[in-house]
């Protein structure tokens, strides 16, 4: 158990800029391997991220409409995570859509400033994440902050499927470079039991119909862009990652959002 928190603290300390500093990190310690058996524990750091998330959601959606809320909520993520998986969405447009050559796009996404692909990706996907939070807290709040809540952690298991799946292409400077080893079984199973409680949430939020649907959203979505990756740059990358991120999580506030 000791060893399981210090690779969860390792997680939250990589993965967001909730700080593990001085003597906790002293105690947490580091090294590559440590970082790669810390990746089963990133749906976990998805339960705090989401429940701050909701609650920011929350305290909105109690003093102003559902937009303002939505707006909020999807601000003191950002601002949690340094908006870390949304750099990778912007540097992932970037690069496939920048060049068709497996080469030119990996440089592409190497490259720290946003082009016209990112700088549109981003647009669009925070002002969907906006429009589509905004239209579950019409539906009923508790229901919105559920889906916050559920969605920030199985989002984050959708990129442990492409680790396990997909080779490491990102170059020796590549920010998930120890990550690069395939994810373990072992892992695997870890992040699938940090997961399972937020799929039991929406089960028991929205109905077998609805929460299957979400599930089967970010499982396509996931497969979709695994397909993506391993066509075009023949593996993954760390922006794949928080891509993938980004686009699980819309696909099941889509399917949840989505009229009966």
């Amino acid at each position: 158990m000791v060893r399981g928190l210090r690779h969860f603290l390792l997680a939250l300390q990589f993965f967001t800029r909730i700080p593990v500093t001085g003597r906790l990190a002293a105690w947490v310690g580091y090294s590559p391997a440590m970082l790669r058996a810390s990746a089963a524990h990133f749906p976990a750091v998805g339960w705090l991220v989401g429940a701050i998330g909701a609650a920011a959601f929350w305290g909105g959606l109690a003093l102003w409409s559902g937009a303002v809320a939505a707006v909020l909520c999807v601000v003191v993520t950002v601002l949690l995570t340094g908006a870390f998986h949304e750099d990778g969405l912007a540097d992932v447009a970037d690069g496939l859509g920048g060049s068709q050559r497996r080469e030119r796009a990996l440089e592409i996404m190497k490259d720290s400033r946003i082009g016209a692909f990112g700088a549109i990706a981003l647009v669009l996907a925070l002002g969907l994440k906006v429009a589509l939070l905004s239209a579950l807290a019409g539906h009923s709040v508790a229901l919105a902050c559920g889906a916050v809540l559920a969605a920030h952690v199985l989002s984050r298991f959708a990129p442990l499927l492409l680790m396990r799946a997909l080779p490491y292409v990102g170059g020796d400077g590549g920010k998930a470079k120890p990550l690069a080893d395939a994810v373990s079984g072992s892992a695997l199973a870890v992040a699938l039991l940090w997961s399972l409680p937020a799929a039991a949430l929406l089960l028991h939020q929205y109905g077998m119909v609805r929460s299957m649907a979400a599930l089967l959203a970010m499982a396509v979505v996931t497969a979709m862009l695994g397909w993506q990756f391993r066509r075009r740059l023949a593996g993954f990358t760390g922006d794949c990652l928080g891509a993938t991120q980004q686009v699980a999580e819309l696909a099941i506030y889509l399917a949840l959002a989505a009229r009966a």
